[in-house]
């Protein structure tokens, strides 16, 4: 009985690791964590690259198209994979962006590289993301049984939050020797590994509805979203906050590193990765926990927690300080993202999946372009730490306010 005891006991403590016996699962998440690391290690090289040679106002214009381009696919993106194959369009959305970036990292070590050419294969990568994103949303549920979708969404977010942690190091050590255009090719060879292990796997085919076009799905989508109060309130806010408080740091971060601590690229880098070790902790902590009463209230007080530690992070006078609270932020980030996603899975229709994870981040960066264009507009008449507060400061209020609605209690 003792040796029972210990198995189980045991089985407890790993049961964040639990979605790894299945092998299809395990090709997406190696995928997916090596196509993530190079993800991190461009956007750290895109961001420096673009602050040093053009100012953190074009590094708001290059972010800006790059999101718009994302938010102009992501609605097809979601009605085409609840429609066809997931996988196809992960694959599909994977060759884009290898091309994208590669064409980029070329003309990068050809020396030819302007602003206009960064505006344009920026744009091309959010294409493909907008692609991706509500087909990865999806796909997961086709590969593992619901018991292990949160253990699933647990080492998804290990692999997206600890690239965070390894993107930017790589690119910072990368960045010396080979310059952005290594960084950029590295990145490119990721999406290629990336589709060909996608291509390896074999999901569960989904129960579709009566087919519908494009613009019915999407219709249909949204109206499914729009009865759902614990949906489109949290898809709304947090379209909001992301431009309140997310873009705001996307622009001004690196200033912020140069002007108010007097640090360099490897500075900048190390914060993003305090950030992503902060969230591989959180990850995990959720996939160990892994909760399933108030799950509402717990999702939105764990985000208002993060908007206090921004408003900390953009007013410390002391850069260690900082990188403290850029650990803070990631363990909130982290299990409530790794919450709000396995929430999808578990409680939407899983025809509607996709529509509803393209519905998502839609409505969630919708307003992204408008916060990015702002903040690069106001960039200089303001101290970068300032700004950043003021949108923390605000994102703050509105988590507060829906923690006292009653149907958030509700939401299991």
């Amino acid at each position: 009985m003792a040796a029972v005891n210990a198995v189980e006991t045991e089985g407890r403590r790993l049961r964040v690791f639990e979605a790894l016996q299945h092998r299809d699962f395990r090709l997406l998440f190696a995928g997916q964590s090596v196509s993530l690391i190079g993800d991190a290690a461009f956007l750290t090289t895109l961001g420096w690259k673009t602050f040093t040679f053009a100012g953190a106002t074009k590094l708001g214009i290059v972010l800006t198209c790059e999101s718009v381009a994302l938010l102009a696919t992501l609605l097809i993106g979601g009605a085409l994979a609840d429609r066809f194959s997931r996988r196809r369009m992960m694959i599909l959305s994977d060759l884009l962006r290898l091309a994208a970036v590669g064409a980029l990292a070329a003309v990068d070590a050809s020396g030819h590289l302007g602003f206009g050419t960064l505006v344009v294969f920026a744009t091309v990568v959010g294409l493909g993301d907008g692609l991706f994103y509500p087909a990865f949303g999806g796909m997961v549920p086709l590969l593992v049984e619901q018991p292990l979708i949160a253990s699933a969404n647990s080492l998804i977010g290990v692999a997206r939050w600890g690239s965070l942690l390894v993107g930017p190091i790589f690119a910072g050590f990368l960045y010396e020797p080979a310059g952005s255009s290594g960084v950029f090719a590295a990145d490119a060879a990721t999406f290629l590994l990336s589709a060909g292990l996608v291509l390896a796997t074999r999901p569960r085919v989904v129960d579709r509805a009566e087919p519908e076009g494009t613009l019915a799905g999407i219709l249909s989508g949204t109206r499914y979203v729009a009865k759902v109060p614990w949906l489109w309130v949290t898809i709304a806010l947090f379209g909001v906050v992301l431009m309140l408080q997310f873009a705001p740091q996307q622009v001004l971060v690196p200033k912020l590193v140069a002007e108010q601590w007097g640090r360099g690229v490897q500075a900048y880098a190390l914060l993003t990765t305090f950030l992503g070790a902060g969230t591989v902790i959180g990850t995990l902590l959720f996939g160990q926990l892994q909760p399933h009463r108030r799950r509402g209230v717990l999702f939105y007080a764990v985000f208002l927690v993060n908007s206090l530690s921004i408003l900390a992070f953009a007013l410390s006078p002391w850069y260690e300080l900082a990188g403290g609270l850029a650990v803070v932020r990631g363990v909130c980030i982290g299990f409530g993202v790794a919450l709000w996603e396995t929430m999808l899975m578990e409680l939407v229709p899983e025809q509607l999946l996709s529509r509803v994870v393209s519905l998502d981040y839609f409505g969630s960066f919708g307003l992204m372009p408008v916060g990015l264009a702002f903040s690069a507009a106001v960039a200089g008449l303001a101290a970068p730490g300032t700004l950043i507060a003021v949108g923390a400061g605000i994102a703050t209020v509105l988590f507060a306010a829906v923690l006292t609605r009653p149907w958030l209690r509700e939401v299991d």
